[in-house]
């Protein structure tokens, strides 16, 4: 009896490993080592890159205008910007929704958020300290969820996509925006790029379904992606 017991100790790590949904390498440059689906997740931007995401090109760059126009958001609509950064995005889209609410895990960026809303007088922004497995959204709480060149980033993908499907409303989207992969023109680091493949793969891990993939912007894929009514 001893005995076994000891060996199920020493077993037990690895049994665990076992069900993990990550697998591991020797961390290629700009790469954690970590690997999720067959993809090495990313390292982290940091708050000290907010002056990146900041920068007046952007808009002529990325087309953010266009992604903002097709979002499928209105009046009414209750949204998380998850990995919400300095909030390029949040404060672009207050006025044309009920509430939106501004995830990051770093506290750099939250407090930069805040400042930006009481200087603007807005009252429908809420900024949410999320963590690496969890954005923090109460359970059928928002009708849409969109990610900005932010998800590649994420350590734990399976988790926090779990927590943030819980967060959708029944037939709630999630809209998932990265740069293409798949284009070589794109001049954007080989880890903080996604192919539609390997997207559609970790979504449909978690229990999303592609409904669409718009081609409205020059560098990054904009999929759209439904929970099932339940």
């Amino acid at each position: 009896m001893r005995l076994t017991l000891l060996i199920t100790l020493l077993l037990l790590p690895a049994l665990l490993c076992a069900d993990s949904p990550y697998d591991s390498k020797r961390p290629s440059r700009d790469g954690t080592g970590k690997v999720y689906l067959g993809r090495e997740i990313s390292q982290v931007m940091g708050h000290l890159g907010a002056g990146w995401l900041e920068r007046p090109a952007r808009e002529q760059e990325e087309r953010t205008d266009l992604l903002i126009a097709n979002l499928p958001v209105d009046h009414s609509s209750i949204i998380a910007d998850v990995g919400a950064g300095t909030g390029y995005f949040t404060f672009r889209l207050a006025g044309r929704v009920k509430q939106i609410y501004a995830v990051d895990i770093q506290q750099e960026m939250l407090d930069i958020m805040d400042q930006r809303s009481q200087e603007s007088g807005l009252t429908n922004v809420v900024t949410v300290k999320g963590s690496e497995t969890d954005p923090g959204l109460a359970e059928d709480s928002v009708d849409l969820i969109f990610i900005v060149d932010a998800y590649h980033e994420f350590s734990h993908p399976y988790e926090m996509g779990k927590a943030m499907v819980s967060a959708l409303k029944p037939g709630g989207k999630l809209v998932l925006i990265e740069y293409r992969a798949e284009d070589r023109r794109v001049p954007i680091k080989r880890l903080h790029k996604m192919s539609e493949k390997q997207v559609v793969r970790e979504m449909s891990r978690i229990g999303l379904t592609l409904s669409a993939n718009l081609r409205v912007l020059p560098q990054q894929h904009f999929m759209i992606f439904e929970r099932d009514n339940r």
